[in-house]
Parts: structure tokens; C-alpha cells; sequence
């Protein structure tokens, strides 16, 4: 173990056993391990004493000369004065910059040169330089920035001159010796583990020491104790031991995570302590964030009472409001909220509620134990396909800690292809068919495990949501949602397939133009009102003949398709609306087409 003292400086009981040097600005002690566990060879070495003629009421001291007493301004003020009297000062300019104040009273910081403890962590940077290059870092830009914090970094001042915190345990004789001894501090910890570190301010020195312990330079048998504390880094930065090995926890952990500030803070103090202790950083993973600003990207603060109250928020939107709106945004950069962006948020979480209830709504009558047909047909085999792509994309983005791409993934699913594609032209396979019948049967399977597979990827991100869509999936459930795990989703591999969809995809884009278009015009109303007369090219024919039921995937009521340049004509249809499925059709007498008589003759068993 190694400490160091400077007017003197401690290393905390956790890291006894090790090496660890304490330092100051009058001299450097340092304690190496013996044979014994309590044989410490110490060596000193002289440091330079740093002259502050300010005392701690920003006044002049004697060493300061004819100054003495002036509040440190009034001094600047006469030392420029007695230069210009003295025929010494050349110019005087005044210069507008930037300099510190405190941020509570706005007034101007005073900067003092004082005695402190600091810990030298020079025998330690060849280690930490080599855990820092083995941890992960998100961004990766963390890694290099860390290291040239260590390489630059020659000690870390531990001590704070503060009312309250953890104290240093370091006692005084009366000539002035710091007592470092690691048995004292040992006791020190015991009597802490048993009574709290308050009993630091709250006892006499001699009810802190062992009993009857004497030294000789308190010939008297007084002492006093040192009045700083420790920096709460070396608090914080200690948590791994205090917070996770104490409690049965493994080290290291798997992640720590917080803002891009605490590379010099947490981060460097977790690092410095942990290599002191166990000679291994304590994370696996470090993982950064930028700071939450206002909807005009300045900095929140009670004075310019710009702040933003999610509690107010989730009082009224709902805490997965707010969760959606972390998980949409790029945090490894600074980013603004204010009412327009959650306006916008609140837009996207109700598309994808409104989703879910709708696919909940489709599986009222089906089980997926007994009900789930997997099919060929091309439509339901590229959801499928494209199901699987969303759940390995999301799945590699909570891997990777690319929240915002798990929400794109899924957005982009539930808009293009379940809203705007699939849940459409679905409606007529799951409203007229038959109850059992295979193709609507297949369908309801692709919306189940579509519905399924949402909401387990959602589940970390809107919670509450999804616990109360996994109430209504139908079959065999566990819990809750947190009890299911997000799996894999297995699915056919057809290139060739994916290839043609896409050109299907443009093709009916083209068409639901074309029937807009004669919706503005009056020629139909209803899309099912038209007569569609498509022109393709020859090789486009090969990709339509993917689609057994084109009305049904133009959401029309008959198609005819040409050769030749690509083209499309609505024309009203000339049929009757058949009174059950509005498609337009030759009616039997009570106006039903001759699908809804087949459906309608199996349902009352004729």
C-alpha cells in the first residue's frame, strides 16, 4: 500500500493492501508494503511551498507588505497606483474577459493557493491506460479522451474544504505531525462502519482514537483532526466497492453510464480507485450522453427559469410520453425539448397505440396454438421476411445502445408496411372470409407475430403501454410483458422476392396516386368503386403475377392488366356494390356477390 501526505493526505480504508501515493504542496510521504501487513517503509520527499498572501477573507496578508489588510480589488487597484507614482507603469488598459463567478451569488471568485490532500496516481497510469484501452466506450471517442486525461494528469487533489461530507481521517499532534498510521485508520473505519462518519464532527479526537493510544508529538496526549473532507469524486468513485462488491454484486460492472462531464469526474475517480483496489477498471462498458437544453438550446436553470418539469409532463401525457421521447433522440449529443418536439412525440406514440389496438382488435377470435397458418403466398412471406429484418435491426440496437434506431426500425414498420400496406388491404380477408378459412387464417398469423414482436421490442421503451396491450394478446400469457424475453423471429430468405416487392411497392404507390387523383376529380369514391386498367412493361408482368388477388392488393374492384408503357386508368366500375363487402360485382336478388353468398352459405351450414 502507498500513501502519500502533503499537509497530509489519505487514501481510503478500501484501497489497504495496495499501492497508493499521497502527496502535498510541502512534501510527499510514501508508504510501501513491508513484509508484514502493517510493515510500511515511508520515505520523504521535499515539495515547494507555494506563497498566497490572501487570507480566507480575500484580504492582504503581512507578507504582502505595505498591502496588508486591502481586500485583494482595492490591492490591485493601489499596486497599479503606486506603480504609476513611482514612474514604473508604462499603460493601464482595461481588458473585458470571461472570469468565474459563483453561480449563486454572481459575484467574481477568489482563487487562494492553500493546503490540500492529493493522491499521486503516477504508479498507477501504465495500468489504467491499459483497462482504459480494454473497456468499450460508447461513443467510441470516449476511449481516446480518457487516456489523455490519465497521461495528463500528474495527481488528484481529494481534499474539500466543506461543513459536510466525508471526512478525511487524519489526525494531528501538537507539533504538527499528521498521523497516518494505517491502524488509526483502520479504527477510524470501524467506529464509522458502527456509528456513521457524523461522529467525525461530533466526537472529541481521543474518543476517536484507540484508547490509551499516545504519540510523541502530543506530549500532552492532544490532538486535533483534520477539518477537510474527501471530494466527493473519491465518494462517488468508490461506489464499487461501497455500492456494488459490499453487496454481493460482481466486478466490474457490466455499464456505467452518465453525462459527458463525468470523464473527469465519475468515470476518471471510478477508474483510479478501482486499479488502486482490484489492478482492474470497474465497467465493462462505458456509455455517455449529452445534456437536455431547452426548445431554444440554452442550458435550463431556476434563474432563468427556462427548466422543464417532467413531472408536470408525465402527469399529463404519461410517462412513456417521455420515455419515447429519450429513446427517439440522438442522446450522445445536446438535445432541446419543449412543447412542439413532444407535440410531435405524442404524435408518433398515438400512431403506434392506435397500431397495436387495431392488430388486438384483428386476433379477438384467433389462438395462435391452434389458428397459426404459415403460407407461401408472397404478400404474407415478405412481411415475414421484413418482420425478421425489424426484430434483428432493433435487437442489435439495444445491443449496441442505438436506442433511436430501435424507434426507427419500428416507426418505419408500423407506417410503411402494417398501416399504410398491410393492415389495409387485410381488412377484407379478415371482415368477409370465413372464420377458418386458411387464407384469412395465415393472415391473422403474420398480424400476430408482427404484434407480438412489437411489443416485446417496445416493452423497454414504452412499459406501461405494452403492459397493458400484453393484457389482450389472446393465448396462454406469462405475468407480465417483462416476464417475456426479445427473441429472435425466424422467416423464409427469398431475395428474388424482397427484389420484386420493392417494385410492387412503386407500382401500387403509382395506382393509390391514380385513384386520388379520380377521387378530386369525382370519378369514383370509394377506391372499391374503380375498374383499374393497368399498362406494364413486359418484365413487370412477371412481378405482379407474384399477387394471386390483385384487387386485393390495389384495394379495387377488378383489375385488368396490358402490355406496353407503364400506365394507370381509373374507370368507375360498372357493377353494383355488393351490400356485405361494398366490392363491386353481378348481385344475386337479396344483393350479395357470389363470394359473400359462398361465405354467408358455409356460415348457416348450407
Amino acid at each position: 500500500m502507498t500513501y502519500t501526505h502533503p499537509l497530509y493526505e489519505r487514501v481510503s480504508p478500501i484501497v489497504l493492501g495496495h499501492h497508493v501515493t499521497l502527496e502535498s504542496g510541502t512534501g510527499l510521504v510514501h508508504i510501501a508494503p513491508g513484509h508484514g501487513e502493517d510493515d510500511f517503509i515511508i520515505g520523504q520527499q521535499n515539495g515547494l511551498d507555494i506563497l498566497c498572501p490572501v487570507d480566507g477573507q480575500g484580504k492582504m496578508t503581512e507578507e504582502s507588505g505595505p498591502y496588508v489588510g486591502l481586500f485583494v480589488d482595492d490591492a490591485s487597484k493601489k499596486v497599479a497606483e503606486d506603480l504609476d507614482a513611482s514612474k514604473h507603469l508604462v499603460k493601464l488598459v482595461w481588458i473585458h474577459h470571461p472570469y468565474p463567478h459563483d453561480w449563486r451569488t454572481k459575484k467574481p471568485v477568489i482563487f487562494r493557493a492553500t493546503n490540500q490532500w492529493f493522491a499521486s496516481i503516477e504508479s498507477l497510469k501504465d495500468a489504467m491506460i491499459k483497462e482504459i484501452h480494454d473497456v468499450k466506450w460508447v461513443p467510441s471517442w470516449g476511449e481516446t479522451r480518457m487516456e489523455n486525461m490519465v497521461k495528463d494528469r500528474a495527481s488528484w487533489c481529494i481534499s474539500r474544504q466543506r461543513t459536510w461530507g466525508v471526512p478525511i481521517p487524519v489526525f494531528y499532534t501538537e507539533d504538527g505531525t499528521a498521523l497516518l498510521d494505517p491502524s488509526l485508520i483502520r479504527h477510524v473505519s470501524e467506529l464509522f462502519a458502527e456509528h456513521g462518519s457524523n461522529i467525525w464532527f461530533e466526537w472529541d479526537a481521543k474518543d476517536l482514537l484507540p484508547e490509551g493510544f499516545t504519540h510523541a508529538g502530543s506530549p500532552s496526549g492532544t490532538f486535533t483532526k483534520e477539518t477537510d473532507i474527501l471530494d466527493v469524486w473519491f465518494d462517488s468513485g468508490t461506489s464499487h466497492k461501497g455500492g456494488m462488491t459490499d453487496f454481493g454484486m460482481p466486478y466490474p460492472a457490466d455499464i456505467y453510464l452518465e453525462g459527458a462531464d463525468q470523464y473527469r469526474g465519475w468515470f476518471n475517480s471510478s477508474l483510479s480507485t478501482g486499479v488502486a483496489y482490484t489492478g482492474k477498471a470497474p465497467y465493462k462498458t462505458v456509455l455517455t450522453h449529452g445534456f437536455v437544453l431547452d426548445e431554444n438550446g440554452f442550458k435550463m436553470s431556476k434563474s432563468q427559469r427556462n427548466g422543464f418539469d417532467p413531472k408536470k409532463l408525465m402527469d399529463q401525457k404519461g410517462a412513456d410520453i417521455l420515455r419515447l421521447w429519450v429513446a427517439s433522440v440522438d442522446y450522445q449529443a445536446d438535445v432541446r425539448i419543449g412543447e412542439a418536439m413532444l407535440k410531435q412525440v405524442s404524435e408518433t406514440y398515438r400512431k403506434i397505440r392506435n397500431t397495436l389496438r387495431f392488430m388486438l382488435g384483428t386476433l379477438h377470435d384467433f389462438d395462435a396454438s391452434k389458428d397459426a397458418i404459415y403460407d407461401d403466398d408472397a404478400i404474407n412471406t415478405y412481411m415475414r421476411m421484413r418482420l425478421k429484418e425489424v426484430v434483428d435491426a432493433s435487437m442489435h440496437a439495444y445491443e449496441t445502445f442505438e436506442y433511436a434506431d430501435v424507434m426507427r426500425q419500428i416507426n418505419g414498420f408500423i407506417n410503411k408496411e402494417l398501416s399504410a400496406f398491410y393492415l389495409d388491404l387485410a381488412k377484407d380477408m379478415l371482415y368477409i372470409e370465413r372464420q377458418n378459412d386458411p387464407r384469412r387464417r395465415a393472415m391473422q398469423t403474420v398480424i400476430h407475430d408482427s404484434l407480438v414482436h412489437l411489443m416485446r421490442l417496445l416493452t423497454p421503451i414504452l412499459p406501461f403501454t405494452m403492459e397493458e396491450v400484453y393484457e389482450y394478446v389472446p393465448g396462454t400469457k406469462e405475468a407480465s410483458v417483462y416476464h417475456e424475453n426479445i427473441t429472435a423471429y425466424e422467416a423464409p430468405t427469398d431475395a428474388a422476392l424482397k427484389t420484386d416487392f420493392t417494385r410492387l411497392l412503386e407500382i401500387r404507390d403509382a395506382v393509390l396516386k391514380a385513384l386520388e387523383e379520380a377521387r378530386n376529380e369525382k370519378t369514383i369514391g370509394k377506391s372499391l368503386e374503380a375498374h383499374l386498367t393497368l399498362s406494364v412493361p413486359s418484365e413487370d408482368h412477371a412481378v405482379l403475377a407474384r399477387i394471386t388477388q390483385l384487387e386485393k392488393f390495389f384495394i379495387v374492384s377488378h383489375v385488368d392488366v396490358l402490355e406496353g408503357d407503364f400506365s394507370v386508368q381509373v374507370t368507375p366500375h360498372e357493377a353494383a356494390k355488393c351490400e356485405r363487402c361494398w366490392h363491386h360485382a353481378p348481385l344475386n336478388e337479396d344483393g350479395l356477390c357470389a363470394r359473400c353468398v359462398h361465405v354467408l352459405e358455409d356460415l348457416h351450414g348450407k
